[in-house]
């Protein structure tokens, strides 16, 4: 099954980079393009990282709803 119809990514191709060592989306679209183009597919591999134990990235929107703090800016003297 296609993941990434933009670059024609199947989800065993996705998960081949996890096996390789990818924890993030970023990580997965260095190896093979996922999710790069329209972003449709990068909850699907958001999912299959998940589901391989990882914790994937969530994006802000989803960060925030669920009370994921931002990283402190560092304070001026």
């Amino acid at each position: 099954m296609y993941v990434c119809m933009c670059h024609a990514v199947t989800e065993a191709r996705v998960k081949q980079e996890i096996d390789e060592g990818a924890t993030t989306p970023r990580q997965i679209a260095r190896g093979c393009k996922a999710g790069t183009d329209c972003g449709s597919c990068v909850r699907r591999i958001q999912a299959l990282l998940g589901e391989s134990g990882a914790r994937p990235c969530p994006t802000a929107r989803l960060a925030e709803r669920i009370g994921l703090a931002e990283p402190a800016a560092p304070q001026a003297a």
